[in-house]
């Protein structure tokens, strides 16, 4: 310290006296202040405490021993547009391209459970995803795709249960049994009323869906993450890394905590549990936030909920690009912004990766757009010379710093939720949903006073022609998807379908296990709305608490 103390006051302050700096105050892109210089002093503890060792408990350096140097993240492109068909074209353009996992977008019909004919879904219809109504749909989906061989990441929530049940019914068609099928639903309810709206039901019958999925998933479906606990959508509300960090563990922690009170073991569904993060712009930070999460994680497993087994410890995650950094100025732009938070995935230690396109910020993204972001994270794995080696950036004053930083005010967040009785009180009470429009609120007003820099938007701007070559959704694949859930309505066994939802709604309306009955309606054809709905008439719908 005292040298450093030296060289702060005899040679940087008096080079800065005559050669100031850019600005008063530097901050990272969560308002943490960063220090001119930073030196072992700024690191806490020991390297076996704070850190250990890959693949050994806390984790910090990586869940796996050799990282990227055994394998490669799954580079799975988040795609689905239009109907079933055009999507599947698009999924199997993807893996021709080097893809190693499907990530499926639903349409906002599908996403809060209302079939494509319903009159709320008009207009909404393949728009920001891939409509699906029945079993059909998913047939087509999955065409010629074989589902032993790849696995599959299905962007749903409210209705997780019952777009699980098509992907397990489409796996039996080809002949793969339910052991044999692996991938994610993100099946993450708490974070849709904290940020994102595309919720049904209220909480409690929310979770008891959650729990069934973690029960059922263990016994039949063992390879299937049954959750993707997301700060992904936190953060694109505006949250900082650590709100991002201890919102999303807040939320695994009231998971956690449903699933032993439903009687399941930490160690069975513990080892299932994974998690879906943002990589934003500010790279060391965010390689700093996965690694703190890492860490945190294992500590919540082990200390608070007595796992035994490391796996149940390892905190698994997806990441996706930041979609909020994208900028409709400038767009080829975002090719580079994108490059910066594919390395702090990387860096960072993910276990899969979705690149946004350059063109989002103005539409869904087209082929070419959608292969420059997926060589994006190949060019990153194969050129970079960053997986070379395992968590690169260790011991780097900076990084251990913020990750110590970091872990410290996550743990404070959920100390915080703790106290008000736990995540759905907290939601209740409106504190994390005005903690991220806080700071959702200062990160827009440093834009506005230009205090923070988006390059094309408030400086750097030039005057730019009409965008052309958009990727657009006709009104005719509303038409389409409505008439061909007609004919599939028309040619499937009505009286079946009719017993299958009589049937769920018993179930619906006592405590049994709903994934059984929920399968057996789908493998009859029947809808998601008629599933949903059935489940609407004894849950009710959730109405959200507004906060001022």
């Amino acid at each position: 310290m005292q040298k450093y103390n030296e060289w702060l006051n005899n040679t940087y302050k008096k080079f800065t006296s005559k050669n100031p700096e850019r600005k008063k105050d530097f901050t990272t892109a969560s308002f943490s202040p960063v220090k001119e210089l930073y030196t072992p002093d700024d690191i806490k503890g020991t390297q076996e405490d704070r850190l250990g060792y890959p693949g050994e408990y806390p984790f910090t350096r990586g869940i796996q021993p050799t990282m990227y140097r055994g394998r490669y993240w799954t580079m799975r492109q988040y795609a689905g547009f239009g109907n079933a068909k055009e999507s599947n074209e698009r999924y199997r353009y993807l893996l021709e391209q080097g893809q190693s996992g499907l990530s499926v977008a639903f349409d906002l019909p599908t996403q809060i459970g209302y079939d494509s004919d319903d009159p709320i879904a008009y207009g909404e219809v393949g728009k920001v995803g891939v409509a699906i109504d029945t079993l059909a749909d998913m047939e087509i989906l999955f065409d010629k795709i074989p589902l032993d061989k790849v696995s599959t990441s299905m962007t749903i929530n409210a209705p997780a249960s019952v777009l699980l049940a098509m992907y397990i019914a489409v796996a039996e068609k080809q002949g793969v049994t339910k052991d044999k099928i692996s991938g994610t639903i993100q099946n993450d309810i708490l974070k849709e009323y904290i940020a994102r709206g595309t919720y049904i039901y209220p909480p409690k019958p929310s979770m008891r869906l959650i729990t069934n999925i973690f029960e059922f998933c263990s016994k039949e479906v063992p390879k299937w993450n049954t959750i993707s606990i997301s700060g992904y959508h936190i953060r694109e509300a505006g949250s900082t890394a650590a709100q991002e960090v201890g919102f999303t563990l807040a939320n695994g922690i009231a998971y956690v905590d449903a699933a032993i009170k439903a009687g399941l073991d930490v160690d069975t569904f513990g080892q299932r549990l994974s998690f879906f993060f943002n990589s934003h712009n500010d790279l060391l930070e965010e390689v700093a936030k996965f690694r703190a999460a890492r860490r945190l994680w294992a500590k919540i497993m082990k200390e608070r909920f007595s796992a035994k087994n490391p796996k149940s410890m390892m905190l698994r995650f997806h990441t996706q690009t930041a979609g909020s950094t994208l900028t409709a100025q400038q767009v080829e732009n975002n090719i580079v912004r994108v490059t910066i938070q594919t390395l702090a995935a990387a860096l960072g230690g993910t276990q899969s990766l979705h690149t946004n396109s350059r063109d989002e910020a103005l539409a869904l993204p087209t082929e070419e757009s959608v292969r420059i972001a997926l060589r994006t994270q190949q060019i990153v794995a194969e050129e970079s010379g960053i997986t070379n080696t395992v968590d690169p950036l260790a011991g780097s004053y900076y990084v251990e710093s913020m990750t110590d930083l970091i872990e410290k005010e996550a743990t404070e967040y959920i100390e915080k939720i703790d106290a008000m009785g736990g995540m759905t009180e907290a939601i209740e009470a409106g504190f994390v949903q005005t903690e991220i429009q806080k700071s959702a609120y200062k990160y827009e007003m440093e834009i506005e006073e230009n205090e923070k820099i988006i390059v094309g938007v408030n400086k750097y701007q030039v005057k730019e022609s009409e965008h052309k070559d958009l990727l657009k959704i006709d009104i005719k694949v509303q038409e389409e998807q409505i008439k061909f859930l007609k004919k599939i309505r028309s040619e499937r066994n009505n009286e079946e379908v009719n017993k299958n939802l009589t049937a769920l709604k018993k179930a619906s309306e006592g405590s049994d296990n709903l994934m059984p009955p929920i399968l057996e309606a789908v493998r009859n054809y029947a809808s998601i709305g008629e599933i949903c709905n059935t489940m609407r008439s004894v849950f009710g719908e959730y109405k959200e608490h507004v906060v001022i």
